[in-house]
């Protein structure tokens, strides 16, 4: 089988130097935070780690992420995506650093790959060595510690995490149960390095073998 690597696009970035109140209060940004970085992607999922490395990388934080409904194919305009993610800093030139940074993470980084030649049969399956502030956040772990970020569609969600989980001593810390906001399925795996590694991989082999075989048990 030849996968397709599907990189993702950061579709616009922007800064604002310094947030009105208004907007401030409706964010519920903290008091010390003054600038925000926005980016919008093409890849929700890939949104979300650049967002994490941006905090390993600048000092910044994440004030603001979601996905949008559907995914990047029923955008509500060109410059949406799937996604939107804002960081938070004291001055503009932090926010410009953490935004360069989730900005070339998202264009050069990890991405989805495919197991189709059309590239619609896609996956997820990335190991975060070492998580920042924001990823760790979500999991409910150190900063720093690894996780194992899986993403398919609905069933191999279901069948790929269950070997993912089977294949490496490894425990789910966040279960995106089906259908999500783009209508994929997933988790959030941590353990060591080498776990997280060996469970993506028990992920990413299995949607393959779904992909050949829908209707086999295996």
């Amino acid at each position: 089988m030849v996968l397709i690597r599907l990189p993702a696009i950061a579709l616009a970035s922007q800064i604002i130097p310094n947030v009105d109140e208004g907007l401030r209060d409706s964010l519920h940004i903290p008091d010390h935070i003054k600038s925000l970085a926005l980016v919008t992607s093409t890849s929700d999922d890939v949104g979300y780690t650049a967002l994490d490395e941006a905090t390993k990388m600048a000092a910044v934080e994440v004030i603001y992420a979601k996905s949008f409904y559907a995914g990047a194919a029923h955008a509500s305009g060109p410059l949406s995506g799937e996604f939107l993610g804002i960081l938070g800093g004291v001055t503009p030139s932090e926010v410009k650093s953490g935004l360069e940074v989730a900005v070339r993470m998202i264009n050069e980084g990890p991405a989805f790959y495919a197991v189709d030649e059309a590239g619609e049969h896609a996956y997820y399956a990335h190991t975060v060595s070492r998580t920042g502030t924001f990823l760790s956040k979500m999991a409910g772990i150190n900063p720093g510690e690894p996780l194992a970020y899986l993403i398919a569609p609905p069933l191999e969600a279901m069948v790929g995490l269950d070997a993912a989980l089977k294949a490496a001593n490894v425990r789910l810390c966040v279960f995106y149960g089906p259908p999500t906001e783009t209508n994929f399925g997933g988790g959030l795996l941590t353990g060591s390095q080498s776990s997280c590694k060996a469970a993506a991989e028990a992920f990413a082999e299995t949607i393959k073998k779904i992909a050949l075989s829908p209707h086999s048990l295996f």
